[in-house]
């Protein structure tokens, strides 16, 4: 199975549209969204092309391909216009041998961290910054931001196939990689 993995979009159409022309391009089997979809957030200034109406048309037509878990901007309003799951604070999958702990980072992160064992990947959005560090016991990874990216950091995603996470801009260039295996 292949995975795309994406995280605050932060009801930018624009690049929606981006991460679904890549979704696409990459033929991914299913798009894991670590959460803020719609609102643009208090700290954030608006997104290019800060249309959330359109960003909730665009995913709700893809909506048997999504698999989210809620962001700290995420609200039952907005369960109620998206046609696919959007309230749970985390989902688990694996990379090879190993668990993915799925949550936005909000609630758990690398400072309060989420039931783990050894060799699992703790794996959020929320800081809008790609990263991929390596603990005693667990590997944080962070796929960025779809829409505002932070600290010189690039608009994109990641993608896991076969227990490896490639970090990829809108472009497509890869930019990091780690392999879980």
């Amino acid at each position: 199975m292949k995975y795309m993995i994406a995280s605050d979009i932060h009801g930018s159409e624009f690049y929606c549209k981006k991460l679904v022309e890549a979704y696409k391009a990459e033929k991914a089997d299913r798009l894991i969204l670590l959460g803020d979809i719609l609102y643009h957030g208090p700290r954030n200034d608006l997104p290019e092309g800060y249309a959330p109406k359109r960003v909730i048309e665009i995913l709700n037509a893809m909506k048997g391909e999504i698999l989210c878990v809620r962001g700290n901007c995420d609200t039952e309003v907005d369960q109620m216009v998206l046609g696919f799951p959007i309230l749970a604070d985390y989902a688990i999958i694996t990379a090879g041998e190993r668990l993915v702990y799925l949550t936005h980072g909000h609630n758990f992160n690398e400072k309060n961290l989420p039931p783990l064992q050894n060799g699992d990947i703790l794996l959020h959005g929320h800081t809008h910054v790609p990263k991929c560090m390596e603990h005693e016991s667990y590997v944080y990874l962070n796929p960025g931001s779809v829409s505002i990216p932070k600290e010189n950091s690039w608009h994109g995603y990641m993608l896991l196939e076969n227990g490896r996470f490639i970090w990829k801009d809108f472009e497509g260039k890869e930019m990091l990689t780690y392999d879980a295996q």
